[in-house]
């Protein structure tokens, strides 16, 4: 079994540098080349199907080879059940995929292998860990905190789990996509890779060099440091999440505009950016600008592309009520970093006030950066007509405790009547 755990404290997602130059990459130990990886490479595999379990924020390593076999083990028992229950051409039983499987320093993407139809899109920073058994690769990402093993009986009342013995211990649910393929040990290799050469290529894009940066001495940093309006604990609060039913006419649609939250989030989703005027939604008078939808009439938005949760809410047009489970969430992000000294590197980067790179882990992103949002104020100080130059400018030179209001980028283009809005 190959497990590689996602760069620890560093993980990173787009990456863009201040000043656009182009960087030569050293040697990163893998099967592919650096370059190869920045562009993207594709393996085929075929996708057996996924399932979900609950884990410990920071299992142990057989802890994790137990998870990824037990994934494993249950989707295969998935396929034989559904091939026993298919008992007429009427019975439709969940079949596997032949896919290609882009992977580069940014995401991972499952293709369809005829249509090259996306499947899914998993951003590279999403993925908690990965392991080959065999043929078998096993994908997991974390998914949202729940604070008692009473979940599990929902997730799954018939699944053997790993004893735990503080029923109150914070756990996470996993996401676990299984595929197969004869390039197993290679794709998780190449994955692994994919996040050296991401790490690098982040630190480099920032101005710093990978030889001079201490980890040692940021990580004690870090350790001082509390998570700053931590996504989980915020969600886990039942005052936050509610369950609201939305009643409208057959044919209607439900009069949102949708945007992605933002991706530095521990559960990537998306949010009601702006709501048609005497519409369902607005004449419910239960959803607000800002909120983030988990479900909706039972399937899970959590990680999806914001293209899915669209096609989802447009199929609704011929229902009459809808139940979505959201999470009351302000539409502006209070941000908080505290860098002690120039020393330490901010961990994002920025370009026409829109955050487009973030390093997993570091003072940023415990801050409440996420990427996609546009910087509204730091310090107090507007910055939504400043220059590009000097944005950087400020950020470059901030100590202490740096304060910023940032919201998603689209939904800032809506506000500001720079885009018009579609609503479905």
């Amino acid at each position: 079994i190959y497990l590689f755990e996602s760069m620890l404290m560093y993980i990173c997602s787009v990456y863009v540098c201040f000043s656009n130059k182009c960087i030569l990459l050293n040697a990163v130990p893998g099967p592919c080349d650096p370059e190869d990886l920045i562009d993207g490479i594709i393996f085929a595999a075929t996708y057996l199907g996924c399932t979900h379990l609950l884990s410990e924020r920071t299992p142990t390593k057989s802890a994790r080879m137990q998870q990824a076999q037990e994934a494993m083990s249950r989707v295969r028992a998935a396929q034989k059940q559904a091939k026993n229950r298919k008992k007429s051409p009427d019975d439709e039983a969940p079949s596997t995929a032949e896919v290609d499987l882009f992977m580069s320093t940014q995401r991972i993407k499952v293709l369809n292998a005829d249509t090259q139809e996306c499947l899914m899109d998993l951003p590279l920073r999403t993925i908690s860990y990965i392991a080959d058994i065999g043929n078998m690769v096993v994908l997991m990402a974390r998914g949202k905190m729940v604070r008692s093993r009473s979940a599990q009986e929902n997730l799954d009342s018939t699944a053997e789990q790993t004893t735990i013995t503080q029923d109150d211990r914070r756990l996470y649910r996993m996401i676990c996509h299984v595929f197969e393929s004869e390039d197993a040990q290679l794709i998780a290799q190449s994955i692994g890779q994919s996040f050296s050469v991401a790490y690098q290529e982040f630190l480099r894009a920032n101005g710093i060099d990978p030889e001079d940066l201490s980890q040692r001495e940021y990580s004690d940093l870090l350790n001082t440091q509390d998570m700053y309006n931590d996504d989980l604990i915020h969600f886990s609060k039942s005052e936050n999440c509610r369950d609201v039913y939305i009643e409208k006419q057959k044919g209607e649609i439900l009069g949102v505009v949708i945007v992605e939250s933002g991706w530095g989030s521990i559960l990537p989703t998306v949010i009601i950016a702006s709501m048609m005027h005497a519409g369902p939604a607005e004449k419910s008078g239960r959803l607000n600008i800002g909120d983030q939808i988990m479900t909706i009439n039972g399937t899970s938005l959590v990680g999806l592309p914001l293209s899915t949760c669209q096609s989802i809410i447009k199929g609704l047009k011929s229902q009459s009520r809808i139940k979505m489970n959201i999470v009351r969430c302000p539409p502006v992000t209070m941000v908080l970093i505290r860098r002690p000294d120039l020393r330490y590197q901010l961990g994002f980067s920025v370009q026409n006030g829109i955050i487009c790179s973030l390093m997993r882990g570091g003072i940023a992103e415990r801050g409440g950066v996420r990427v996609g949002h546009r910087i509204i104020e730091i310090n107090s100080q507007s910055v939504v007509a400043t220059p590009h130059e000097k944005i950087v400018q400020i950020l470059s030179n901030a100590m202490g405790e740096i304060h910023m209001k940032t919201m998603p980028a689209a939904m800032y283009r809506l506000l500001t009547a720079q885009e018009q809005p579609v609503y479905i």
